[in-house]
């Protein structure tokens, strides 16, 4: 037993002593690394991009949801209104604000009927809207 612990501290001593030896990362693993974090990139980008336009695109729904609400406040506080502008001065005391990610609202509606419909194009170039007859947002513009 002491033999075997005399080695095993011999062999130690010798490997914290060996100068000679050079540490570090072979050029083959090196590669093998930057290699895989091309791959993951290749994958995680045009994911996070998709995320990204997903969102900018939820933010125009939102706000088309958001202007709706507002123009029926509007005419419900003042039923012989003109028809109601889609900015701050417009609908923002009813709550309404555009967000960033909106490049365009339109409105298109008269004050004799109570249908409207609003366009939004968000910044991602894509097109939708919402009216007044149905619940929900849209991918197409107003008829």
């Amino acid at each position: 037993m002491r033999t075997m612990l005399n080695a095993l501290g011999a062999r130690r001593a010798a490997l914290q002593n060996d100068t000679d030896r050079q540490k570090g990362f072979t050029l083959i693993e090196l590669l093998v690394v930057v290699i895989i974090i091309g791959i993951l990139a290749a994958i995680a980008i045009p994911v996070y991009l998709g995320i990204q336009d997903g969102a900018r695109d939820s933010a125009v729904k939102s706000d088309l949801t958001n202007a709706k609400m507002a123009v029926v406040a509007h005419w419900t506080q003042n039923p012989a209104a003109a028809a109601p502008t889609l900015d701050k001065a417009g609908l923002g005391n009813l709550g309404f604000t555009k967000s960033p990610d909106t490049s365009s609202l339109a409105f298109k509606g008269t004050t004799t009927s109570s249908s409207f419909c609003i366009d939004g194009v968000s910044s991602t170039g894509h097109l939708f809207s919402i009216d007044s007859s149905n619940a929900g947002v849209v991918a197409t513009a107003c008829p």
